[in-house]
């Protein structure tokens, strides 16, 4: 679920790689322009939040992965897709009988504590991890096997994020930007599909479903947003590399700037929420392991960038 998105793209690629029969869910097969059907691959025109269909359309399946995620909204729309579509997902995998669950969650949700996370989307995320955990764990062994992904924020070629920074900067004369000191751990999208391969793959090998599992998948690197920032403009050459003056804005300001940018049309580059987000840094806890554990040994940031942010 979520493969025609920006991480579903690496996801499936990935996975027709390793010769995975891959069936992927979509509003309209038509503007599914991502997901063209290549070998391997069955598009699949379902309402994902319609819990009879998504239930009929896991008969059969061996493993799902679950991508669907919004990083804006209002309170409603976050719990209707990060914890009643979970909801409904984890009796569907327990009624088809589906033996493998790979969620993708994000840094900093918290499945014990769910509504101490400083934002909506984090409280939700916390609390959609706590549905599987409970849904896996009703039973002795686990009625499937559950891997839940905890990503920092995902850089590629196709990100929202870099490439944002490195854009606006082309015509801003200089850059107004809140949570200038929150800290980041960037992971490259490719080896968050990895992580997602190599998660199906352990759990394939297993005779019986293991306990449920929480890696945190984050790079080797941590930046401040700033600093961010200034990569984006030196990696694509604003200003022969120099980029914008950045001006941290003081957090009533950054709240003005948000409300603003909400009020746009389309989705706003930064919301309350993203700024409620960046309370608690967003970098592994260390109380987890890493992508390590899979055998995956994560790529740094700036040589991948830029290749893409060069390019620009």
């Amino acid at each position: 679920m979520g493969g025609t998105g920006f991480v579903g793209a690496s996801v499936c690629a990935q996975l027709f790689g390793q010769g995975w029969q891959v069936t992927v869910p979509t509003r309209s097969c038509a503007k599914a322009g991502t997901a063209a059907p290549v070998a391997g691959m069955t598009l699949l025109e379902l309402d994902v939040h319609d819990e009879t269909a998504l239930r009929q359309a896991l008969v059969g399946q061996d493993a799902v992965v679950n991508l669907v995620a919004i990083l804006h909204g209002t309170q409603d729309q976050f719990a209707h897709v990060h914890v009643s579509l979970v909801e409904k997902l984890a009796r569907a995998v327990v009624v088809a009988g589906v033996k493998q669950l790979v969620h993708v969650s994000a840094i900093g949700a918290n499945a014990q504590q769910p509504l101490s996370a400083p934002s909506m989307y984090l409280r939700s995320k916390g609390q959609g991890e706590a549905v599987l955990l409970r849904a896996a764990s009703v039973s002795e062994p686990p009625a499937f096997e559950l891997t839940i992904l905890r990503p920092s924020v995902i850089f590629g070629a196709q990100d929202k994020f870099l490439n944002v920074f490195a854009n606006l900067q082309k015509t801003l004369p200089f850059m107004p930007l809140a949570g200038a000191d929150a800290r980041f751990q960037p992971v490259w999208v490719e080896d968050v599909a990895s992580a997602v391969l190599r998660s199906l793959m352990r759990s394939e090998s297993a005779t019986v479903a293991r306990a449920p599992l929480i890696l945190e998948a984050c790079g080797p690197e941590v930046f401040t947003l700033r600093e961010l920032v200034q990569l984006a403009a030196r990696l694509s050459d604003v200003r022969s590399g120099r980029g914008r003056p950045v001006i941290a804005l003081p957090n009533w300001l950054a709240r003005v700037q948000a409300t603003l940018m909400e009020l746009a049309p389309g989705e706003p580059v930064m919301s309350h929420d993203n700024l409620d987000s960046m309370q608690c840094d967003n970098v592994a806890s260390g109380a987890l392991s890493g992508l390590d554990y899979l055998g995956i040994k994560a790529a740094a940031l700036a040589p991948i960038a830029a290749a893409y942010l060069g390019a620009k």
